[in-house]
């Protein structure tokens, strides 16, 4: 595998909330748009929605438990941007790489995220503070 082709797109933006509803009310008055799709994910305590944008999405994360990432995250940081997520075509390939360089992950396996995607989060250090999702497709 080459660089070049880890990443293939900007699958989506994170989003913290403390009202899910209440944002996503917001969301459309704002900007017109309306989530596509909405889940809880119980594996990591959030309830989301994710709204079309363009060829990408923007993801509204709202906690379903205080001591989930998200709870943690909004406890410490408020409401803002949690996390980018990056589409990439083969997912185990993409960690085996990250590992092979040394980047702290925290899933070393991938795991199944919201829409029955399989994903893995790249720890912040890795990279300028930022919690990286890579996110492949079903």
């Amino acid at each position: 595998m080459t660089i070049e082709l880890l990443l293939i797109n900007l699958d989506h933006v994170g989003i913290a909330v403390r009202d899910l509803d209440g944002s996503l009310a917001l969301f459309e008055k704002l900007y017109g748009v309306s989530p596509m799709h909405r889940d809880r994910v119980e594996s990591q305590g959030v309830e989301e929605a994710m709204l079309a944008v363009g060829g990408s999405f923007v993801q509204l994360l709202q906690p379903t438990t205080d001591d989930s990432p998200v709870g943690r995250f909004l406890r410490k940081r408020g409401e803002g941007m949690h996390h980018l997520a990056f589409a990439v075509a083969d997912l185990e390939a993409a960690l085996r790489h990250l590992i092979s360089e040394g980047v702290r992950v925290i899933d070393e396996e991938p795991r199944i995220g919201g829409q029955g995607k399989r994903i893995a989060f790249v720890h912040p250090a890795a990279f300028g503070g930022t919690l990286i999702e890579l996110v492949e497709s079903p």
